[in-house]
């Protein structure tokens, strides 16, 4: 049922993007690091900015394993951006996290399952620096609130905006 729920809310943010005029999305690549076991992560996020200032961030990590642990992680984040100047901006970021963390044999030794699946909340900052008209380098900092997977999130990506 979670899952249904959270494949609907990406649809409807696809349906506000598809609204969206030219210049309101973005498409990012990125880098991160997850606190709680250490993980490093390659992802993709698109924003839509429907209404100046406001803009819905839905985004996909994979972490790569770690001590027989590896992740992945769909958000999905509302940013408030704050022009500081022409090609600065920072931003406050809420939002809502799904993870799944798969765990090899031996960390079934420990306690653990084999996999776990954590919802949670996603609260931090992030701040933007426009390189060319199209081409913006951003890096974002959140902490997740999930079930026994409390984390520091950094995430570093260079985003084209159509």
């Amino acid at each position: 049922m979670k899952k249904y729920l959270a494949i609907t809310l990406l649809a409807l943010l696809g349906a506000l993007g598809a609204q969206a005029k030219s210049g309101d999305i973005s498409v990012a690549g990125q880098f991160g690091f997850a606190s709680h076991h250490s993980l490093f992560a390659l992802g993709t996020q698109v924003q839509i900015e429907p209404v100046n200032n406001f803009r819905f961030a839905p985004e996909f990590l994979y972490y790569f394993k770690n001590n027989g642990v590896s992740a992945y992680n769909v958000n999905v984040n509302l940013h408030y951006t704050i022009r500081t100047s022409t090609a600065f901006a920072v931003y406050p970021l809420a939002g809502f996290s799904f993870a799944h963390f798969k765990y090899d044999q031996s960390h079934w030794d420990w306690g653990y399952k084999s996999g776990e699946d954590c919802y949670g909340a996603n609260i931090g900052c992030g701040a933007e620096y426009r390189i060319q008209e199209n081409l913006s380098f951003y890096s974002e900092q959140r902490f997740q609130i999930m079930e026994d997977h409390n984390q520091s999130v950094t995430v570093l990506g260079i985003k084209y905006t159509f």
